[in-house]
């Protein structure tokens, strides 16, 4: 079976390292575009969808926010499995009826997350470590959505259909960890220091274990596709 062939929508904001970690981790057929220039799909003609972090907020009133969500929206209403990381995955829950909000704090650096067994994070410890850094958080699940990870700082990924959202950084690598780590200049310099004395080579080897994730997707739209296609063949 041929590579599956995934759309990139990429919500990043001229970071390059956006594009590379993705194609790094995902081994599939990336069609990547900028969503935040308004360059969406325009068609569903894929194996799945993946939408990446942003330093955006769902919620703001931006024309290229709204275009986002509604496309994932018709997506998701189109059986595409979709994964959507930190952004992505709060794009997900408003575009499937859920709730953003501002956390009224900041979550940022090596942290510890539980997730509760779903395919996904099969291969991934029960407890284990990843990057996180947001300020945003899923306050509501979408109708439907069942709950796969938490922490104290909340909800840390969902399902609903084929459709997943996870809010922690799988696909980073220390350089891009330490780097958008040093451009949160507004949580002060003791903060950033403190979460950059935390970015390590143990706790990056700790964090490598969640990246399996990817796999996982990619692994789950490879199965839908050939569903897809021996019903094709036996009809």
């Amino acid at each position: 079976m041929n590579r599956p062939r995934l759309a990139l929508l990429v919500a990043a904001h001229d970071d390059p390292g956006t594009r590379r970690n993705f194609r790094r981790e995902l081994d599939a057929d990336l069609v990547e575009f900028d969503a935040t220039g308004g360059h969406l799909p325009d068609s569903f003609d894929f194996d799945g969808v993946v939408v990446t972090g942003s330093s955006s907020s769902v919620y703001w009133d931006e024309p290229w926010i709204h275009a986002l969500t509604d496309w994932v929206a018709d997506a998701a209403a189109r059986d595409l499995p979709i994964l959507g990381v930190c952004y992505g995955h709060q794009v997900l829950a408003e575009a499937l009826g859920g709730t953003v909000a501002d956390m009224d704090g900041y979550e940022i650096g090596y942290r510890e997350v539980r997730h509760a067994g779903d395919d996904i994070f099969s291969g991934i410890d029960e407890s284990f470590t990843v990057f996180t850094t947001h300020g945003d958080t899923v306050t509501e699940l979408p109708p439907g959505a069942d709950l796969l990870a938490e922490n104290d700082y909340g909800v840390h990924a969902f399902r609903k259909g084929h459709a997943v959202g996870v809010q922690f950084h799988p696909e980073y690598d220390r350089a891009t960890a330490e780097r958008i780590t040093k451009s949160k200049e507004y949580l002060g310099e003791t903060r950033i220091e403190s979460v950059l004395d935390g970015i390590t080579d143990e706790n990056y080897a700790a964090a490598c274990e969640a990246k399996q994730l990817f796999d996982n997707f990619v692994g789950y739209v490879n199965r839908l596709r050939e569903d897809r296609e021996n019903r094709s063949s036996a009809s």
